[in-house]
């Protein structure tokens, strides 16, 4: 869907980067991916087995990890506001979340952290389910199936992944197939009329999630352009990175706490840091502009000036 100008790689280095790599991004997919696949292993054998499922639609797994707009039903299953967004029973379901979020992603991570990552996937996925457990039990039209209706599936995560960078940096240009050059805020608008249009069409607590996502993307890339991370009122859920720690570690430019001298390689090392998150800072102006700088990276920026 996306074009991106990358290195070539052979299959087997592409398919370790999608889903090995000791990232966020692959984490998420691998995960969706594993609970997709235990979902397809269980199905088999609960029809060979003719295993009799209390539900003609959901799978036994799904049954457990499948978000219920019931109210009585989420207060038996409070986990399933949480893992809903990695539950995707059907493949071409599956294919196409997953795509999405790679590409996503990948711009996504052009100019933002993998724990910001983390954050709007999750926090995403939590708005989707509010607003489909919400708009299930205070609009009439949902009455007669309030008590059955379920959401699953990575969307609302996704799709907060997405309208967040198109947000951030909305003038990112992309390549899509048979459609050509397109903006990232034009995209954005594309996928949010589609889900408005769609609700009256069929799958509407699916849509009704998805915007439930894309409104906390909006809202946390717009304060974060303005210098406010909006997801550090979630701090007690510690929906932090575990894999970018050491990384960040490295990048630390602050003086030894044990208040020793730097040596000349550990003056080296901070200095070489320093100046690398300082190109990444100018190539982001150059590309976005000085708005689309955090507080952090702006203060940086200041201090590297006022040293020169």
């Amino acid at each position: 869907m996306f074009g991106f100008q990358q290195p070539q790689h052979n299959t087997g280095e592409i398919f370790r980067q999608i889903f090995f790599s000791k990232t966020v991004l692959s984490r998420l997919i691998l995960i969706n991916t594993v609970v997709y696949l235990l979902v397809q292993v269980v199905n088999l054998f609960t029809w060979l087995f003719a295993v009799h499922l209390q539900s003609e639609i959901l799978s036994a797994i799904g049954q457990y990890l499948a978000l219920p707009s019931s109210l009585p039903d989420l207060a038996s299953k409070p986990w399933t506001v949480f893992t809903y967004m990695f539950l995707q029973e059907g493949f071409f379901h599956w294919l196409f979340n997953m795509i999405m979020l790679y590409f996503g992603g990948i711009i996504f991570l052009e100019y933002l952290s993998e724990k910001k990552l983390l954050r709007t996937y999750i926090i995403g996925g939590l708005t989707g389910a509010f607003f489909f457990v919400l708009a299930f039990n205070i609009f009439p039209v949902f009455e007669h199936v309030s008590h059955i209706a379920v959401a699953l599936g990575a969307s609302a995560s996704v799709l907060a992944i997405i309208i967040a960078i198109a947000t951030y940096v909305p003038d990112y240009t992309i390549h899509l197939f048979l459609l050509g050059r397109m903006k990232l805020k034009y995209l954005a608008l594309i996928f949010v009329a589609i889900d408005l249009l769609s609700i009256q069409k069929g799958n509407a607590g699916g849509h009704i999630a998805h915007l439930g996502g894309a409104l906390w993307g909006f809202a946390y890339a717009f304060y974060l352009r303005r210098g406010t991370d909006a997801s550090h009122l979630f701090d007690d859920l510690h929906l932090s990175n575990p894999f970018t720690r050491r990384k960040m570690e490295k990048m630390d430019t602050s003086r030894p706490k044990s208040g020793r001298p730097m040596d000349d390689d550990e003056y080296s090392k901070k200095k070489t840091a320093t100046q690398k998150e300082i190109d990444h800072i100018l190539e982001k102006i150059s590309k976005s502009g000085y708005e689309s700088l955090t507080k952090a990276e702006k203060d940086l920026l200041f201090k590297s000036s006022n040293k020169s």
